[in-house]
């Protein structure tokens, strides 16, 4: 079983989220029409449809509304528009207490609530979040489908099996029979009577298993603190078309668990909180009065920068001025006089009497041997 992120920031308990793909490249529209009608009804107080430059890779919806008659829901969707096999959306909504699943969903203040609507698509595994979805025959497509459910951190993912083939009653999907608020964040997985045993197969990689005729929760990655594979199994589903009890409790449960924020979820509450564009009157004069009070803070640390500026600059050419005075009253300096050749130290004298007194001598001695070499001729 995947283990919970200690790295990642834990959900708020004030935030709904979800993740999904629109089948189509018509998100944009679908969304426009369906927040002006739901304005219009007074659904959602008002709507924002965020400019964006040409060719940004993503649109950008807010909306607002009110729960419980006085708490307000702020929520921002994002459309993706590169997506080769449709538009993923995310969508983030916070309210200003903590959320209460009893309430509406968030999807359903942006999106139409058709059956045939092509938004509601689990963006991790591509099935329907309002529906029933069969797994496929083939066993290594069952693997693949389990194991995207299983690292999925957006949705929730519910294995059902059904321990006989099941009549028109037994078709009725989960999500309708669950609070509002969780009814498009659940993906229904029903397995056949035959595929119990390549189901858990599939799941032991998770360390998960579905009881013959039972359900599974499966944690999905990052999984929630507290998360217990035999915590939200359910032995036995009755598909019948009566209420699951105990697999909606068992889901609900999962639901308000303490879970890290899926990838890509901090930064998309990060631009909900700090990119928020759709403000009321109130809050435009409470933000332009914020800008007010900002900007006179700086005009008036910049103020007194240049009163300092201006006093240190002050300070410097009163120094100047007081360095000239003083140079100018200085007296002329006096020529230095010529070097004078250092006295010889008495070994020197010594040196040069002694030189003195033997050229003398040796004056001396040629003289006496004149007269004699003259004789001789």
């Amino acid at each position: 079983m995947p283990s919970s992120s200690s790295t990642r920031p834990t959900t708020p308990p004030t935030v709904w989220s979800a993740r999904g793909r629109h089948a189509g490249r018509d998100a944009q529209d679908v969304l426009r029409l369906s927040l002006r009608q739901l304005k219009d009804s007074r659904t959602i107080d008002d709507f924002l449809e965020v400019p964006a430059a040409e060719g940004a890779p993503e649109s950008v919806f807010e909306a607002r509304w009110r729960v419980a008659g006085s708490v307000t829901v702020r929520a921002r969707l994002t459309v993706r528009h590169d997506a080769a096999d449709g538009q993923e959306w995310t969508l983030l909504a916070e309210a200003e207490a903590p959320w209460d699943p009893r309430w509406p969903s968030p999807a359903a203040m942006f999106w139409p609530q058709e059956p045939d609507a092509a938004w509601d698509h689990d963006a991790a595994t591509g099935l329907r979040l309002r529906d029933i979805n069969p797994l496929p025959a083939d066993d290594k497509a069952v693997r693949r489908v389990l194991r995207d459910a299983a690292g999925d951190g957006w949705s929730i993912h519910v294995v059902v099996h059904e321990a006989m083939t099941t009549d028109q009653r037994g078709r009725t999907p989960l999500a309708g029979m669950l609070p509002p608020s969780l009814r498009h964040r659940l993906v229904e997985h029903r397995a056949a009577p035959s595929q119990l045993r390549v189901v858990n197969w599939a799941l032991r990689e998770h360390d998960l298993e579905v009881p013959r005729g039972g359900a599974v929760v499966l944690p999905g990655t990052p999984a929630p603190a507290g998360y217990e594979a035999d915590d939200f199994a359910v032995r036995s589903v009755f598909l019948d078309g009566s209420e699951p009890a105990e697999l909606i409790h068992a889901v609900t449960r999962f639901a308000a668990l303490s879970r890290p924020l899926p990838d890509g979820g901090e930064e998309a509450l990060t631009a909900l909180r700090e990119d928020w564009r759709l403000l009321t009157v109130e809050e435009e004069l409470e933000r332009e009065r914020g800008l007010v009070a900002m900007y006179a803070e700086a005009l008036e640390a910049m103020t007194k920068s240049r009163d300092l500026y201006r006093e240190a600059a002050e300070q410097a050419h009163a120094a100047l001025a007081a360095y000239r005075e003083s140079a100018e009253a200085l007296p002329e300096p006096r020529p230095e006089a010529p070097a004078t050749t250092a006295p010889a130290s008495p070994l020197q004298q010594l040196t040069r009497t002694f030189e003195r007194l033997k050229g003398t001598a040796r004056t001396r001695k040629t003289a006496e041997e004149q007269p004699e070499t003259s004789d001789r001729r």
